[in-house]
């Protein structure tokens, strides 16, 4: 059985990245009816920032924690063992201030756990969370794909590298970007969108 891991970030109630990442993950789906799609709504239920006794729990084995060092990584083990059973990742987040939102970068913070996601050898680190393909659907007002406000887009970047840190480089990105350009502009960017879905769940 195959796992999508399904991330949305957007606190706006009517957001097209998560709209269409959820579309994006239905359709992987209905292309393996034996897969299934573990959902996590960041925004909705957001994760605890890492902290003083978090950073000193991971770095401690499991049995010599505390019983509240062991609460405090809890939920992390949890995000990590749901990233490292997922054959694919759906990640939905909007551009704000040229970057993800901070809810996804919680995951991200949560998840990045050595030993587990990755590990430091002689030679530099090496990401243990392999063998994954990463679709990241973008909202965004402007145009940053391209066009003279695409070195302002930290956001894609930033997951490329972090990400890749972890192990996973197979990544595809969804822009739904242009939406604050007027109703026609922003139709035909969801249209866009929608076809590129379509041509990743086939191709999937």
């Amino acid at each position: 059985m195959s796992s999508i891991l399904l991330l949305t970030s957007s606190p706006r109630s009517e957001s097209l990245s998560t709209s269409i990442a959820v579309e994006l993950a239905d359709k992987l789906k209905s292309q393996n009816s034996g897969s299934v799609v573990v959902r996590r709504d960041l925004a909705a239920n957001p994760l605890p920032h890492i902290d003083d006794l978090f950073t000193a729990a991971i770095r401690k084995p499991p049995e010599a924690r505390t019983a509240e060092e062991a609460a405090a990584v809890k939920t992390s083990d949890e995000l990590v063992n749901e990233l490292l059973a997922a054959d694919s990742i759906v990640i939905g987040t909007g551009l704000i201030n040229f970057n993800i939102y901070s809810s996804l970068k919680t995951w991200i913070d949560n998840v990045a756990r050595a030993g587990l996601t990755f590990k430091y050898t002689e030679s530099g680190p090496v990401g243990l969370a392999t063998g994954k393909k990463v679709y990241v659907v973008l909202a965004s007002g402007g145009v940053y794909s391209q066009g003279p406000a695409a070195g302002m887009n930290h956001a894609v970047p930033y997951l490329k590298s972090v990400l890749g840190f972890l192990g996973i480089t197979d990544i595809e990105t969804i822009y739904v970007e242009g939406l604050a350009f007027g109703p026609e502009a922003a139709e035909k960017a969801i249209g866009a969108a929608k076809s590129r879905v379509e041509e990743l769940a086939l191709a999937a």
